[in-house]
């Protein structure tokens, strides 16, 4: 019987780091390939007459896109040091719906997220990636909060 892939979605805060290393500890232990997704959203240029030439929002995007993959070279070093084997995804889309998809894709055996444990208005306003994750993914969904002390307020 085949082993499953872990999907890990990060968004490379620090509110990522206690999920990380819960997800490579299961892939350890299990002999699973982890996935490390992170989902590029489209750039939003703020123009004070509201018009960005397609030139600028290109080279914000290919920007964005740099960093994530080099944010995402970082992680996957990190998993090989630990003897993980891991493997990354740069996704597109809405957040919640390109996980989703995913590991419906890849029949992953569980989603694992962190949660920037926001609380009250900035909950209301900014919603939550992981309460929507574990709405529509499918399969179960560890929900790792970050430590008291990097919670957004």
């Amino acid at each position: 019987m085949a082993v499953r892939p872990i999907l890990f979605a990060t968004d490379f805060s620090a509110a990522s780091g206690p999920a990380l290393r819960a997800a490579l500890e299961m892939g350890r232990q299990e002999g699973a390939t982890v996935l490390i997704a992170h989902v590029l959203e489209p750039p939003v240029p703020f123009a004070p007459d509201g018009y960005v030439l397609p030139q600028t929002y290109d080279d914000l995007a290919a920007a964005q896109r740099r960093g994530a993959e080099e944010r995402m070279r970082r992680v996957l070093a990190k998993a090989r040091r630990e003897g993980v084997s891991a493997r990354g995804l740069l996704l597109r889309g809405a957040p919640h719906e390109a996980i989703a998809r995913t590991a419906r894709g890849h029949r992953a055996s569980r989603v694992v997220v962190g949660t920037h444990g926001r609380r009250g208005f900035s909950r209301l306003f900014l919603g939550s990636v992981a309460a929507r994750v574990v709405a529509s993914a499918p399969c179960p969904v560890l929900v790792v909060p970050a430590p008291r002390g990097r919670r957004a307020s």
